[in-house]
């Protein structure tokens, strides 16, 4: 099958069944192809079908598998791939599921996608070694106020109105949605400290200390900003999430 068409027009074309073949398209006895490139369509659509089930498969099982396969040809119609990379597809799909009428009782449903997103960048991410304990420890007394750190290339901090973190953990391990509340807010943190993406649950507070310390807040300015973003905040329990996640890689740069 040969193309004379731009490469807009044929990726168009490629993403909606409802689209003609473009006139471009040719067999090698130089007719037209209509039947070939319809074949080829549904098969790209349908290995996209699959990128995105393997992408989100919380989202997959929260609302079926069969209604995910329909939502995904209607998402793939809207968003055609842009990269050659198929775990980067779907970077708009949280957006999709927040415009997505039949999810919308789903409330929770966009975040648990971001939650997904954030699971698979952590994978991808480069590897290298995490502030420990030990490394804590090590740094002099009159030194911990101004303390910075460099945060893990797999670190991943999620806000979410509703028990996305909950859900999440849940729907992947198989447990049942029984005991939780889906309008609680959580909190999450996602890091890759050894060879395992993981996903948990961050006490109040937390979530503001470390976004502070990515951002390049020394632990002094951190803990004042969560203290003054909750007053259940506890500083102690916020850094053993910290350490026990390896949320961080090596003390950053001096002010």
């Amino acid at each position: 099958m040969q193309a004379t068409v731009s490469n807009r027009e044929f990726t168009t074309a490629l993403s909606d069944p409802e689209k003609p073949a473009p006139e471009g398209i040719r067999g090698q006895d130089g007719k037209k192809s209509a039947k070939r490139f319809d074949i080829y369509r549904n098969n790209v659509v349908v290995g996209l079908i699959d990128a995105l089930g393997d992408i989100f498969p919380a989202v997959a099982r929260l609302v079926g598998e069969g209604f995910f396969r329909d939502m995904a040809r209607l998402y793939i119609r809207a968003n055609p791939p842009n990269s050659p990379l198929l775990f980067r597809y779907g970077r708009s799909m949280p957006d999709f599921l927040e415009t997505f009428e039949p999810v919308a009782h789903l409330a929770y449903l966009p975040d648990v996608a971001r939650i997904e997103l954030a699971w698979l960048d952590a994978f991808h991410a480069a590897d290298t070694s995490c502030f420990s304990a030990a490394d804590l420890g090590a740094v002099p007394e009159s030194e911990l106020d101004d303390l910075r750190l460099t945060p893990h290339p797999a670190t991943r901090i999620i806000r979410s109105r509703s028990a996305a973190v909950s859900i999440v953990s849940a729907t992947r391990s198989g447990a049942g949605l029984a005991d939780i509340n889906p309008t609680a807010p959580e909190d999450g943190l996602v890091t890759r400290p050894v060879l395992d993406v993981q996903l948990r649950r961050l006490p109040p507070g937390a979530a503001v200390f470390l976004q502070s310390l990515v951002d390049g807040a020394c632990l002094a300015d951190a803990a004042e900003a969560a203290e003054r973003d909750c007053a259940e905040f506890d500083l102690p329990l916020a850094i053993r999430a910290m350490l026990e996640s390896g949320a961080f890689s090596q003390r950053g740069e001096e002010a």
